[in-house]
């Protein structure tokens, strides 16, 4: 597999590209809004919500919280995630920013 030249491109550009990656799985957009819902689960409750092993739970928390969307307190054996609030605005305000460059152009009539 070829390497990618992630260092040609703005700190903006890449983080928007990570963020669309993990956010590119529908099992994530699953957990995502399950903790927006009950605003905060202990790890183990989301195999019986969504349906999916452990491991591969884990494994869907580890990248979410690796890119800032969700935080992790230790309770006793387990972990209780929730979305991380202050990165979740600065996402929210990153990719509101990438899809409002096009929205100013809409008005246009003509693509090329």
């Amino acid at each position: 597999m070829g390497l990618t030249k992630s260092d040609i491109f703005t700190e903006e550009q890449n983080r928007l590209a990570d963020l669309a990656k993990v956010l590119g799985h529908p099992a994530r957009i699953a957990i995502l809004q399950h903790l927006i819902k009950v605003n905060a689960c202990i790890g183990g409750d989301l195999v019986n919500e969504i349906g999916l092993a452990q491991p591969t739970i884990s494994q869907h928390l580890k990248e979410l919280k690796r890119v800032g969307i969700i935080q992790g307190t230790i309770e006793g054996t387990s972990v209780c995630y929730c979305i991380h609030p202050q990165n979740w605005k600065e996402i929210q305000l990153l990719f509101n920013i990438f899809f409002n460059d096009f929205n100013s152009k809409i008005d246009s009539d003509l693509c090329c």
